[in-house]
């Protein structure tokens, strides 16, 4: 599929619609749609009840969301702890992410599109280990083009044909800033719409020599599994923050969003299964009631978005009777 060129107004017929998404007398940055894919799947997550509330985010409006070219897994040292967060990266290189509206991920990784007010951007920003006043300059920034934050984004992206390291490189020497976390990229829906994604600032680089990436820093060169993560020697792991982490995104699935991904591995060890299942059970029964709060979704509309059908490989993880209510 051919990209619509942002910066110079070419685009293929294809991707009329995209641009047809834009209108010249629409508020640009009222909102902003962040792709989230790790914590931010579950209403535990969002609210950050592990923590204490730290950090909690309350978004104006959800949607269930299916990513293609991508994959992830647990590799970018936390700002909120000792472990390992999620990343994503994608499977064919310097070909862009792309979201699709819709809770089926057979094709792709069930994400959770959460829209936020202008507003809450610096929230979100240090949530993600970005600079708030960094984040809130690329509005501004996006604005000054005429450009919503998605538009502007993915006009850089394009220019440095979808290369994670160059877009970090461009980035940097727009704002003279980049993050050792996590740095923020444009996901386009296929519906037109661009949204964000907060991705780790890479194994490869930063967008800056004189950073260091955290990944860099602690030798995460490739994306883990649970087990795989619980093994790492480069950083010392708070084990138990590390499956608290991992139930946020595992609880995800009671949402019907494809999380199913992060099954991988677990069955062939039991121990971890066990302690898995003791988390999710206590999390399970609060999780719909804090998915509401977090997403600010009335029950009529989040019974019409989400279909709540946990994926087969997750039903060992969730004991009976302890599913959300």
């Amino acid at each position: 599929m051919a990209w619509p060129s942002v910066a110079t107004g070419e685009h293929s017929p294809q991707c009329a619609r995209v641009l047809a998404w834009i209108d010249e007398d629409m508020p640009k940055n009222e909102t902003f749609i962040v792709v989230a894919y790790g914590s931010l799947l579950s209403g535990y997550g969002i609210l950050a009840k592990r923590r204490g509330g730290r950090s909690r985010l309350v978004a104006r409006d959800a949607f269930p969301a299916t990513l293609t070219n991508a994959r992830r897994g647990l590799a970018k040292p936390s700002s909120h702890g000792s472990y390992l967060a999620m990343d994503l990266e994608p499977i064919a290189p310097e070909q862009p992410l792309v979201a699709h509206s819709g809770g089926d991920a057979s094709e792709g990784i069930g994400v959770l599109a959460l829209e936020f007010a202008r507003e809450a951007a610096p929230l979100v920003a240090q949530r993600e280990e970005y600079e708030p006043s960094k984040f809130v300059q690329l509005f501004e920034l996006a604005e000054a083009a005429g450009r919503s934050l998605g538009e502007f984004l993915w006009a850089i992206a394009e220019r440095t044909k979808f290369n994670l390291l160059a877009y970090r490189t461009a980035l940097r020497e727009l704002l003279g800033y980049t993050s050792h976390g996590y740095i923020f990229h444009p996901v386009p829906f296929a519906d037109g719409r661009i949204g964000i994604a907060a991705i780790g600032s890479g194994y490869d680089g930063s967008g800056d020599p004189a950073i260091p990436s955290k990944r860099r820093e602690y030798g995460m060169d490739r994306l883990l599994s649970l087990p795989e993560a619980l093994r790492v020697s480069s950083l010392e792991l708070d084990r138990e923050g590390q499956v608290g982490y991992f139930v946020e995104c595992l609880l995800g699935g009671l949402h019907g969003l494809g999380v199913a991904d992060l099954a991988a591995e677990l069955a062939a060890d039991d121990a971890l299964s066990v302690q898995l299942r003791e988390r999710l059970s206590a999390a399970a029964p609060l999780e719909t009631g804090l998915f509401l709060e977090a997403t600010s979704l009335d029950a009529e509309r989040y019974r019409r978005r989400f279909s709540r059908a946990l994926h087969q490989n997750l039903e060992p993880l969730f004991a009976r009777g302890q599913r959300a209510s």
